[in-house]
């Protein structure tokens, strides 16, 4: 073709499989015949291509892909075999092809230790001063470990005050008097049993410890064993009997190995029990009480009246408010107080990453009822379902969940009752969060201690009393990392292994993918951009551009971004995107006027 120059300011050029050449003409219509010529001059089959044309700085670009049906050379067929929506080039075409099979993995099993490594590798959660060789209980969350955490508390908080008419908000200080402390029994009984181990010293929780006699059928006694508690303890203390008794060279079978809580040992027997730590017997000392509480230093001086504690528990700071928050709110019982803050605790061990750690954030609602006998079963038993309900509405797997009822004697002394919801966590079964109803114990113990009256004033019964209280409580640590255990998968799609984590969309760091289908593109750059800034405005959103669209799906998948909305040649014709769901990768193509909308009810719930 000639080189004159193009009337209309541009060259065009055209791309068809296995050939590429560009062209200058007298215009936009002369460029568009040559290429409906080109395939047939050039040998190809006589069904028409898809064809897109599209203009940029450089000229006008035109693409075919060969055996897609076209309605005419100008306007090419949208849509391919069973309604899909066609990409706009072969290859991308195949890659979204691909993502459309979907075989789950039913028999997919992880340890805590691959928890771990995704929190770390994809910046969730790292270890505290980890340039310095960490520090043992505390740790950081990364860049995305941040926007989880903080969308766990948003939807809670959202859930559990502004959709509540009987709750509302509070943020205590985290030191606070000692007086406090003291009235509420923290200095006194905060504390957990320890023992040390003498030769290797190491210190351990005593109630973390579980000792059983290794004894056979005849009654002869062969030893202790000892291990630390765990889902497997129970696997450890066979195999360690199974290991004692043919290491004493005897025959016979032996007794069932029943564990036992070391913390309830007669310290007779202490002597007998071997150390986890060294497996050797006599080395651990009598269990004794750990106060758990941070003590720091609040003033210049540094004696005896200037300390005071950070705080191991949010729940008193909202005791010594009741009153303010009854005048300055006119709030009528049943009516909660919640609180979301930082709380610390000595932890002797902490262990299970996030799960037992000295610094930790707590959620927790404090629910005022009358002080009768016959009202707090039913709160009890209400809060309980509200707050099941809740774990399994933002994504934490129902199969993984249960109860566990505490008996009488293993209640607080001041507590009713109390119910937790435990979770199979990697390392075992736990607790996860607590409902108790505490009674009007703290109340009382506040109001002794300082003198001024917590009692309510009711206007239907013209009576005073300390109300009682029903306290749902959850770590958020724990409720992060019972959310990850729950999110992490791996599948099979288009005949590749896929790692992914499955985020609720409400709670996912990540909730909307932008991404261009080329990079060279300005119109297409320009367009995705107007897209994620509107976007942005509401959502945690990425622009993505670098890579195959392939590659960034995976990308997004591995970090658990609900959604990806691709921009291409199309885009700029009618206006219309595609949507690709993580779990599924099903695809489908959206005016972008509905794209917005489309979210809202996707994430939000409206």
């Amino acid at each position: 073709t000639s080189q004159r120059p193009c009337s209309v300011g541009d060259s065009c050029a055209a791309a068809l499989p296995g050939l590429s050449r560009r062209c200058s003409c007298s215009g936009m219509a002369t460029a568009m015949l040559l290429l409906a010529a080109l395939p047939s001059a050039l040998g190809f089959a006589a069904s028409p291509g898809r064809l897109f044309l599209g203009r940029s700085a450089s000229g006008v670009s035109v693409r075919a892909a060969s055996g897609v049906p076209a309605r005419s050379p100008l306007r090419p067929a949208r849509f391919g075999a069973g309604g899909a929506r066609m990409m706009s080039t072969p290859t991308e075409t195949a890659k979204a092809e691909k993502d459309t099979s979907v075989v789950l993995n039913p028999d997919f099993t992880f340890k805590m230790d691959d928890i771990v490594s995704v929190c770390k590798r994809r910046g969730f959660v790292f270890q505290s001063s980890e340039i310095y060789n960490g520090f043992n209980g505390f740790y950081d969350y990364g860049p995305l470990g941040v926007e989880l955490k903080n969308n766990i508390k948003k939807i809670w908080w959202r859930d559990m005050v502004h959709r509540r008419e009987d709750v509302v908000g509070l943020d205590s200080s985290i030191i606070a008097s000692p007086k406090i402390w003291q009235s509420s029994g923290h200095v006194e009984g905060f504390s957990d049993p320890m023992v040390d181990c003498k030769v290797s010293k190491q210190r351990f929780r005593a109630d973390q410890m579980w000792y059983a006699p290794v004894a056979l059928e005849d009654g002869e006694e062969l030893g202790y064993v000892c291990v630390l508690e765990s889902g497997t303890m129970q696997a450890e203390a066979d195999k360690a009997a199974l290991k004692m008794k043919k290491k004493a060279e005897k025959q016979g079978t032996l007794k069932p190995i029943v564990l036992q809580d070391l913390s309830e040992i007669d310290f007779a027997l202490l002597p007998k029990i071997p150390s986890p730590a060294t497996g050797e017997p006599g080395s651990l000392t009598e269990p004794r009480a750990f106060n758990l509480m941070f003590q720091t230093q609040v003033g210049a001086m540094s004696d005896a009246a200037s300390s005071a504690y950070l705080r191991p528990e949010t729940a008193q700071g909202i005791f010594v408010n009741f009153k303010n928050v009854v005048q300055t709110t006119r709030t009528k019982l049943p009516f909660g107080i919640a609180q979301i803050g930082k709380a610390f605790r000595n932890e002797i061990t902490p262990r299970n990453f996030i799960f037992r750690s000295r610094e930790f954030e707590q959620m927790e609602i404090e629910y005022f009822i009358p002080d009768d006998d016959e009202s707090w079963p039913k709160y009890h038993t209400e809060w309980i379902d509200r707050v099941y309900g809740w774990l399994k509405g933002i994504g934490v797997k129902e199969e993984l969940m249960d109860f566990d009822v505490h008996a009488s004697d293993k209640l607080a002394h001041y507590a009713r009752a109390c119910t937790d919801v435990a979770f199979k966590f990697p390392f075992g079964r736990a607790e996860l969060l607590g409902v108790a109803a505490r009674g009007g114990f703290d109340l009382n113990a506040h109001s002794e201690g300082s003198g001024k009256s917590l009692e309510y004033a009711c206007d239907e019964t013209k009576r005073k009393f300390i109300p009682h209280v029903i306290e749902p409580s959850i770590g958020v640590d724990r409720l992060f990392l019972a959310l990850m255990c729950s999110a992490y998968d791996e599948d099979t799609v288009g005949g590749e292994k896929r790692s992914v984590l499955r985020f609720h969309p409400s709670i996912a760091p990540i909730k909307v993918a932008i991404l261009p289908l080329i990079k060279n593109k300005p119109e297409i750059m320009e367009k995705s951009s107007e897209i994620f800034q509107k976007l942005q405005m509401r959502y945690n959103c990425v622009f993505d551009y670098s890579g195959n669209i392939g590659k960034r799906y995976r990308r997004m998948d591995e970090v658990g971004t609900p959604f990806c909305v691709t921009i291409d040649f199309d885009s700029l014709e009618d206006n219309t995107v595609t949507i690709r769901q993580r779990d599924s990768t099903e695809q489908s193509r959206m005016n972008i006027d509905e794209l917005y909308a489309y979210l809202s009810k996707e994430i939000d719930g409206f």
